[in-house]
């Protein structure tokens, strides 16, 4: 692998501990319509953005389900939580984005979540300086996990001079797709092997990726 001169990260469960937040919200709202929200059916909605969510939701809950309404209400819970007492940042978040600072590599996010969601989340943990380009899935055309976001992400910086942390599958098939080597930090869900087999490393935690960069930029 080339030298890492950009790291692009994921933002829910990724940097912030927020998926589960989400879908205790998405479960509590969608009950009071009848509506029962597993853990198995919202993993997979994880990277999900747009039409993609829209159809995925329609298709596991049935034609008549508020997917806009639902996804509205457990929105503004979770922007009400992540502006009063903020939302859990992912262990090795902090050294980590300490270590590509003080070495000199920009870093991006790209997040299925909407730009002015993601900005209000990193501006309220004070992250919002790390990072020289946000890119939210309302800025691209096609969701993951199509690559859009990020080769938006990549700005200039050559794809196999780039590396994408992801949480998700939908996440690790864009940054696949998108020719940008994936380092999986999983979440919700640990990759199946067909999926693993798409990354450069699966890690535990965010700092085991300090190492990893050291190494290769050697």
């Amino acid at each position: 692998m080339n030298c890492v001169k950009r790291v692009i990260f994921d933002m829910d469960g990724l940097i912030f501990d927020s998926e589960r937040v989400f879908m205790n919200e998405l479960r509590d709202v969608a009950g009071g319509y009848g509506y029962n929200i597993t853990e198995e059916n919202y993993v997979k909605t994880l990277g999900l953005t747009g039409d993609a969510l829209y159809t995925l939701n329609k298709s596991v809950y049935g034609s008549g389900y508020p997917h806009y309404e639902l996804s509205r209400m457990a929105r503004e819970r979770v922007d009400k939580i992540a502006l009063s007492s903020g939302l859990p940042v992912k262990p090795g978040i902090d050294p980590l984005l300490s270590f590509l600072y003080n070495e000199n590599i920009p870093c991006s996010v790209a997040s299925s979540t909407h730009l002015r969601y993601v900005e209000k989340y990193l501006a309220a943990a004070n992250l919002r300086q790390y990072f020289d380009t946000v890119i939210g899935g309302d800025m691209v055309s096609k969701s993951k996990p199509e690559p859009d976001i990020f080769l938006a992400a990549a700005k200039n910086t050559p794809r196999g001079e780039c590396i994408v942390l992801e949480d998700s599958e939908n996440g690790i098939i864009a940054a696949a797709r998108a020719g940008i080597p994936v380092i999986c930090i999983p979440d919700m869900v640990f990759p199946s092997a067909d999926i693993k087999a798409l990354t450069a490393a699966v890690m535990t935690t965010a700092d085991e990726v300090i190492e990893y960069i050291a190494k290769i930029n050697k």
